[in-house]
């Protein structure tokens, strides 16, 4: 089992939440800007089961210093950076301007693209534009936390990894649980996104890597009736 996708550095005791993770083999975790990408190279390097994706958030996108995506490039040849990521659009929070979010992803992609790593996207109130923008990318796509139906379409025309969290369990999503059935059982993914969207068996607690079972146990249940239950 993979928890394709966590941010040790805004859990707790993060060690302590890898030694948790016991039936875990592998934890992606997830660095946004400059001093979490150090955080995450150096949980992968302590952990064995522990690897490394970094990118810039959108709501950085404003604030990004103009060298990083030059430090991300260099850290990118780390042997524990698997991917690129997150990256993408979120017009839901409209932390940063629309412009600079785009912006931002396009020179992400063309990164990831020229690199030939997978980009890890993350997509809030943006599906036009998210669509729009990946369509020229010619690399391994996973839509992390995938709450927007409306790149479902572009998910299976493109055959686009979709990864699932914690809220796919919550009653009222249905939406998703429709998306979970949709998606061919070779581009399902399932995430923590750790330590948020703790799963509805746990809700109430900080999530963590070890929580991914509930979520991959709610995945299977849609997928196994047209009913989720």
């Amino acid at each position: 089992m993979i928890d394709t996708h966590a941010h040790l550095d805004l859990c707790e005791d993060p060690d302590a939440a890898v030694a948790r993770a016991r039936g875990v083999a592998r934890v992606l975790t997830v660095g946004t800007g400059p001093e979490a990408w150090r955080a995450a190279i150096s949980f992968a390097e302590r952990h064995d089961g522990v690897y490394a994706i970094l990118g810039v958030h959108p709501h950085e996108a404003a604030a990004a210093p103009a060298a990083a995506l030059e430090e991300l490039r260099r850290l990118q040849a780390h042997e524990r950076v698997v991917a690129v990521g997150e990256t993408g659009l979120d017009y839901f929070r409209d932390y940063a301007p629309h412009e600079a979010q785009r912006d931002l992803f396009r020179r992400t992609l063309a990164l990831a693209e020229e690199l030939r790593r997978p980009v890890v996207v993350h997509s809030r109130a943006a599906d036009e534009d998210t669509a729009a923008l990946l369509e020229a990318f010619r690399g391994t796509v996973v839509l992390h936390c995938f709450s927007s139906p409306g790149l479902l379409a572009p998910a299976l025309a493109r055959g686009y990894y979709v990864s699932f969290a914690g809220n796919v369990s919550y009653p009222k999503a249905d939406d998703l649980r429709a998306a979970a059935r949709a998606i061919p059982a070779d581009r399902v993914l399932v995430e923590t996104d750790a330590p948020y969207l703790t799963p509805q068996p746990v809700r109430g607690r900080p999530n963590e890597p070890a929580h991914v079972v509930h979520t991959l146990d709610a995945v299977a249940a849609a997928r196994r009736s047209s009913a989720f239950g």
